[in-house]
């Protein structure tokens, strides 16, 4: 079977597309015939050798593949030629891809592969740092970065369904557009305008509830001193390549908070806290209720391009590679 793999940390470059034996499922797994594969900036960060705990090359990246049962292990009671998205601790970028049997969820038939592939990443992030870990309350306000992006458009989604007050920032036209066709209330071009003097002006100075970082460097900085008192800030990523730092005199006198949200380590601490989200969203997804929005998909062997496309800030929504 073909597989991308990193040879090397670097460029986008460094992906390759090889021969691999077909792997076999174990106990518990279940093997998947791979129809799409969702690409995370994570995978890129992994690439160039600046994840934390990240795989050392050479290996297989991506960390969820939609697709058909193909083989099952011993204790799995699923069956050959379902239709399942699953979320694996990598393999995804290839033809096959063994995954537990917990990590697995149904795609209906209403939905695409393509689209199955954008669903467990952005959408359990989104949950949790605006749920579990943000406690995002109905009328509250919500700064949602890169809300054009995978994660961005299922968190604005889950905010304005919440009965949020949404913010969104994102570079172009095009990008506010979506923000806001998908529940963003206030769209700001953070390359025109400083969202700070934005949400200051729009919340009468008294700042925002709840912020959601995938960027670190100087928009964390900057989204920190835009909360209200008791207001809170979940990072989840650092795309800028800078982790954000903080004053902890800045959260002391404005009694303000922040939390770390990793999708990875939290399923492997706790994965039922995690999970416990998925029948919810799946009902919404069947529902018509959210929507995954997928951007650009490439082929397996244009993975690199795929990449490079989300390197260049040059995508909306999810990337997708389809073996």
């Amino acid at each position: 079977m073909k597989g991308v793999e990193v040879t090397e940390f670097g460029d986008a470059d460094v992906l390759d597309v090889v021969e691999h034996d077909q792997p076999e499922p174990g106990p518990g797994e279940v093997l998947v015939d791979v129809a799409a594969a969702g690409v995370n900036f994570a995978d890129v960060m992994q690439r160039r050798g600046h994840y934390h705990g990240g795989p050392e090359p050479r290996y297989v990246p991506g960390m969820e593949a939609a697709g058909t049962v193909a083989a099952v292990g011993e204790g799995v009671d699923r069956e050959v030629g379902e239709r399942v998205v699953a979320m694996v601790d990598g393999g995804g970028y290839a033809e096959y891809v063994t995954a537990s049997a917990l990590g697995l969820f149904d795609v209906p038939e209403s939905m695409s592969f393509a689209e199955a592939a954008g669903f467990p990443v952005q959408f359990l992030t989104a949950y949790h740092c605006l749920h579990g870990w943000g406690e995002l309350e109905p009328e509250e306000s919500v700064l949602v970065h890169a809300a054009a992006g995978g994660v961005g458009t299922a968190a604005v989604q889950l905010a304005s369904i919440h009965g949020a007050e949404v913010f969104g920032t994102a570079s172009t036209q095009e990008k506010l557009d979506l923000a806001e066709r998908l529940g963003c209330d206030h769209p700001i071009n953070y390359t025109k305008t400083s969202f700070g003097e934005v949400t200051d002006e729009l919340t009468d100075g008294e700042g925002l509830d709840l912020v959601l970082d995938g960027v670190g460097g100087e928009t964390f900085r900057e989204s920190v001193d835009a909360l209200s008192h008791f207001g809170r800030i979940v990072a989840y990523g650092a795309a800028s390549g800078e982790p954000g730092t903080v004053d902890t005199a800045t959260l002391l006198f404005g009694n303000k908070s922040v939390e770390g949200f990793h999708l990875g380590r939290a399923m492997e601490r706790d994965p039922e806290r995690i999970y416990e989200a998925v029948p919810e969203l799946s009902e919404m997804l069947r529902n018509g209720d959210l929507e995954v929005v997928v951007g650009q998909t490439f082929d397996l062997e244009d993975a690199a391009d795929a990449h490079a496309a989300l390197e260049n800030r040059g995508t909306t929504g999810k990337v997708v590679l389809e073996p």
